[in-house]
């Protein structure tokens, strides 16, 4: 399994945090999601995180993809 760390930009609310959750728990692969609303941090388990599936679904929920919060 690897796991990413994105940063989402726009949430300002649990029902946020719930929207993304939704959205990339549909992502094929996925097998965890974890939203943090007061840094924005994204963090996704899966078999291969694919960055463009995981921004698309992030802006599906109405949001922005900042950028990788890290780079491993």
């Amino acid at each position: 399994m690897a796991t990413k760390n994105y940063t989402v930009e726009g949430m300002t609310c649990q029902h946020c945090v719930m929207s993304v959750t939704e959205e990339v728990s549909e992502v094929p692969g996925v097998s965890g999601v974890d939203v943090d609303l007061a840094s924005g941090l994204l963090t996704v388990t899966a078999e291969q995180v694919d960055d463009a599936a995981v921004a698309a679904a992030v802006e599906e929920a109405g949001y922005a993809l900042a950028a990788p919060a890290d780079r491993g």
